[in-house]
């Protein structure tokens, strides 16, 4: 929501002061091409004429093309990861946020700021279908059960489209704009920032179940789901943090200090990356007694990415500083 991302870039700025007079020292920083470093950098990929902020990512795994929403750019890039090359552009969007590929029909779903979600063929990049949701439409996430495509949006709500047809088939109520949400069967976690909450909800049913307030720590973008489905991670922007939860009640059951501004948060079974726009990945090692970090170097606003544990590969976004381009960075898990 615009609201909250102008307290968030304030946030940013406070936290980026408190981080430069030393006041919270964090991990050691390591270079992505350090041997010691979890993540080594394979190869940078431009985006030419890009500008602004770059917002969510998606992976066609078949034919390795990665999709980038450019927020500030108003469009989206098509780039083959075998090549390093930007191979078509969708331009001309108002604000793309969210974006999806739906493997089996070899669609990309678009959602952006003005409310509509934009169903393209992953060939030519061109339109074959349209819905408009009202406003302000961001997270996609795949239904895996039935390939049903579920877009956060508005003040408050996901819908649920299925999108042969493509018309809303459901929708789920919540308290405040959805940021970072993920699925465990019918049952989807949502961070609602807004409101100090995440909350629990049955798509199927389009009912809530709980709701988790997030106290003194605020600001809850990302989140992510460990593959056992039993807990998930949230980072929180005021104060930087991240923290685990027990999926099933709420219990919080860790919590530490992290990179600042981070907007993209990914698990990989003993592991935890958090990409944030203080020039960071910290990746967190989780073991029963206690979590570990390395801070890998990125670039300054790079903070969202990718991760794609079929490839072991973290794709991280940079936007434009200056006279450099924005670009993709591709990290290799190790």
């Amino acid at each position: 929501m615009r609201r909250v991302a102008i307290i968030g870039r304030i946030v940013v700025a406070i936290v980026g002061l408190v981080s430069s007079t030393g006041c919270h020292a964090g991990p050691r920083s390591v270079s992505p091409n350090d041997p010691a470093s979890p993540l080594r950098l394979e190869r940078t990929i431009a985006l030419t004429d890009v500008k602004g902020r770059i917002d969510h990512l998606a992976l066609d795994l078949a034919d390795r093309v990665l999709f980038v929403a450019e927020y500030g750019n108003g469009s989206v890039d098509r780039v083959d990861l075998a090549s390093g090359k930007v191979t078509g552009r969708i331009a001309g969007l108002h604000e793309p946020q969210g974006v999806a590929y739906l493997a089996a029909a070899r669609r990309l779903v678009v959602a952006s700021g003005d409310g509509s979600v934009r169903f393209y063929a992953g060939d030519d990049l061109h339109e074959v279908a349209r819905l408009e949701l009202g406003d302000d439409a961001d997270n996609i996430r795949i239904d895996p059960r039935n390939g049903h495509v579920v877009v956060g949006y508005g003040s408050g709500g996901l819908a649920v489209i299925d999108p042969d047809t493509p018309r809303v088939i459901g929708r789920l109520t919540l308290p405040g704009h959805p940021e970072g949400f993920r699925l465990i069967g019918a049952r989807v976690l949502v961070n609602v920032p807004d409101r100090g909450v995440i909350v629990a909800g049955d798509i199927d049913s389009g009912r809530v179940t709980a709701r988790w307030p997030t106290g003194t720590h605020r600001l809850n973008f990302p989140l992510s789901v460990a593959s056992s489905g039993g807990w998930f991670a949230v980072a929180y922007r005021l104060p930087a943090a991240l923290a685990r939860y027990d999926a099933a009640s709420g219990a919080q059951l860790s919590m530490q200090g992290i990179c600042g501004d981070a907007d993209d948060l990914f698990v990989d079974d003993a592991r935890i990356y958090v990409v944030c726009g203080a020039g960071h990945v910290d990746v967190v090692s989780v073991t029963p007694t206690r979590m570990a970090t390395v801070r890998v170097t990125t670039a300054s606003g790079a903070r969202t990415g990718l991760f794609a544990p079929e490839l072991h590969r973290l794709f991280v976004a940079a936007p434009a500083r200056g006279e450099v381009a924005a670009s993709i960075s591709v990290l290799v898990t190790r």
